[in-house]
């Protein structure tokens, strides 16, 4: 079963167009934009299932310089 996502990424001061062009680069990312607001990039990420979505945020999104924090939204329609 496919899932989506949104993923809201925080990152440290100043970085947030550089986080965007890197998270772009991600496999199952489909969109990467730094916005305003509480958070600084938002993302959206398509994966095969929970498993391959948990593995992009975390061992991929979570691990691109210049991020502090992500917080995933599944989409259900």
């Amino acid at each position: 079963m496919a899932v989506e996502a949104y993923v809201f990424i925080e990152c440290e001061h100043g970085r947030s167009i550089e986080v965007a062009e890197q998270v772009k680069k991600i496999g199952g990312v489909e969109q990467a934009r730094a916005v305003t607001g509480p958070y600084d990039v938002i993302a959206l990420v398509t994966a095969s299932n929970f498993r391959v979505l948990g593995d992009v945020v975390i061992t991929k999104i979570q691990a691109v310089p210049g991020v502090k924090r992500t917080l995933t939204n599944v989409i259900i329609e």
